[in-house]
């Protein structure tokens, strides 16, 4: 890329926590490994001092942009104790909309922790904003004076997620004054397996001399554990730096976040769904302190603890007691000893003391989960030879997921580097310097488009049969230009043919369809989408058919178009809409 930058910035926004790091083109040079993260974003509480901030976003209610981050949360609770939460929208925990939604479009609405709408595409682009502002600031205070467009922009996203969720957030970071031409989308497990190839083997835990990451025709899986997602690559060593993609990006959502969420139906089971909702949308100071108490007691929690040892959780006491008194007439301590969790919690003062049985049994779901996906990637021939796995991501430094896939997979090396959970937002500012780092990828979907052909009955089904001027043609039929599981190198290019169908068409809609399988029969078949529409402009419209070539670059990160008309050879303006 011919850009003239003279910086990479990465923004990693995640699920639970974001962040930015940066590094200039001159010390990328010298030493690749030189990126500055912002070194504290400070919580307001003694514990807490952290290299990201919560992905949290507090607006007023016109919609114009408060805060972000921990200074959001902070506020927000004060808002709250203030009783002036009805002028105000707060949203946390929203990046996963995008990746549970199937059907995304820019009018798409987020609700806020009071279940108010409000445009989804608003959200992300304030919150980008909010973080690349903290940059700018952040140089400017340095003496770094840059200009925006001088720098190279990275945003992470995950692996697993689909076309339509990459270009919602490129739009975001446009809305939010990022070039467009300047900003590349990283995968996140790719950029935290490019930085491990630059790390040396002793910080990376695990890795001994010959059993790193970094020797070529070393083959490992990435498995990246975040605060939404496990998102997990096959990825093996080449000469000259590159990489190649063995097995297409698979995952789910079985991050942190999941554990967070047994830990909130156990205080629904125990106090009610309706205190918690209360606790939540009407004392959310009180919640987000809870909430907040147990991201760090969860880290604490060791695989070697004795099951009947305690962990003690700070609870907002005096709060949640009120509500016991209000809605269930008892007080905290008559509610636990009534619950049927009485003998794996109990309180003392303001702690809830919890037994590391209990405290394991949160996680187990979601650690079952993610060593089920392993396991099932393992099974596939193409990735017959991993011998390494590479674990990275806020959620992989804990110790109870490290430990359930040491003993999951005895016979693999665990490789766990230094700073796991900056491993995603460093490998995306490498990835900024060398985006072609990545020398081939293996394509997740089948793209194609929708044809009639002429009826065949050994071929087609017959309730697909229609009748063009007497002759018996097929409806909704599948014709793949690329199909899912096609090993792509970088920039690979794919070129399909269509004519005008009338005479002084202006312009041509080209559908396109995607699927996860390889071969769908039909566009109507399950799982078979509708991925979006490619509006290409027609030059100099005539009677004559006009015959358009357009063509489709894979291996990036994003699906890019061209159009072409054949006969004059002249480019046409072609605007791809996924959402």
């Amino acid at each position: 890329m011919g850009d003239g930058y003279v910086m990479v910035a990465a923004i990693d926004f995640g699920t639970t926590f974001s962040g930015y790091a940066f590094s200039t083109s001159a010390e990328f040079k010298k030493d690749p490994l030189k990126i500055h993260a912002n070194q504290a974003w400070v919580s307001g509480q003694k514990y807490l001092l952290s290299l990201k901030t919560p992905t949290c976003l507090l607006l007023d209610k016109e919609g114009k942009f408060v805060s972000f981050g921990f200074d959001a949360e902070n506020r927000f609770s004060d808002i709250v104790l203030d009783e002036k939460e009805d002028d105000y929208l707060f949203f946390n925990r929203f990046k996963m909309k995008l990746h549970n939604n199937k059907e995304l479009t820019r009018e798409m609405l987020l609700e806020d922790i009071s279940k108010r709408n409000f445009p989804a595409i608003k959200v992300f682009s304030m919150s980008i904003g909010a973080l690349k502002d903290h940059l700018m600031d952040t140089l400017k205070t340095q003496g770094l004076i840059v200009k925006i467009d001088e720098i190279r922009w990275v945003l992470t996203v995950p692996a697993i997620w689909s076309d339509p969720a990459k270009q919602f957030m490129r739009e975001a970071a446009k809305m939010a004054g990022l070039p467009d031409k300047m900003l590349r989308i990283s995968l996140e497990p790719e950029a935290a397996s490019l930085f491990c190839q630059h790390l040396p083997v002793e910080r990376l835990a695990g890795a001994s001399k010959g059993f790193g990451v970094s020797q070529e025709g070393a083959k490992y899986m990435v498995i990246d554990l975040g605060g939404g997602t496990a998102d997990i690559t096959v990825h093996e060593k080449l000469k000259d730096n590159k990489l190649k993609e063995l097995f297409k990006a698979s995952g789910g959502a079985c991050g942190g976040t999941a554990v967070d969420t047994q830990f909130y139906s156990t205080m629904q089971r125990i106090f009610s769904g309706e205190v918690m909702h209360c606790l939540q949308k009407e004392k959310t100071f009180a919640y987000l302190d809870l909430m907040r108490e147990f991201e760090t007691v969860k880290r604490v929690v060791k695989p070697e603890d004795a099951d009947d040892k305690k962990v003690n959780i700070t609870i907002p006491y005096v709060t949640i007691n009120e509500l016991c008194k209000d809605i269930l007439e008892e007080e905290v301590g008559e509610v636990l000893k009534h619950s049927t969790l009485k003998d794996d919690i109990s309180s003392m003062g303001d702690k809830f003391r919890i037994r590391v049985s209990y405290m394991k049994s949160l996680f187990q779901k979601t650690i079952d989960e993610i060593v089920q996906h392993i396991k099932n990637i393992l099974e596939k021939p193409e990735a017959k030879d991993v011998s390494r796995l590479l674990l990275v991501g806020g959620f992989s430094e804990s110790h109870l997921i490290q430990n359930a896939v040491k003993k999951a997979f005895p016979k693999m090396h665990i490789i766990i580097p230094e700073e796991a959970g900056l491993a995603v937002l460093k490998g995306a500012v490498i990835f900024g310097h060398q985006p072609d780092s990545i020398s081939s990828r293996i394509i997740r979907y089948s793209y194609g488009v929708r044809i009639t052909p002429e009826f065949d009955k050994a071929k087609h089904r017959n309730d697909k049969k229609f009748m063009v001027n007497g002759v018996a043609h097929c409806a909704d039929v599948f014709s793949p230009f690329l199909k899912a599981g096609t090993e792509v190198p970088a920039n690979h290019k794919v070129v399909d043919a269509y004519t005008s169908t009338r005479p002084f068409q202006d312009s041509m809609p080209v559908v396109i369809y995607c699927s996860e399988k390889e071969s769908p029969q039909y566009v109507t078949d399950e799982g078979c989408k509708k991925l979006g529409v490619l509006d290409v402009k027609i030059p100099n419209p005539s009677a004559e058919d006009h015959h358009l070539a357009v063509q489709y670059q894979f291996g990036d990160t994003e699906l890019h178009m061209l159009a072409v008309e054949v006969q004059s050879k002249t480019p046409c303006s072609a605007k791809f809409n996924l959402i």
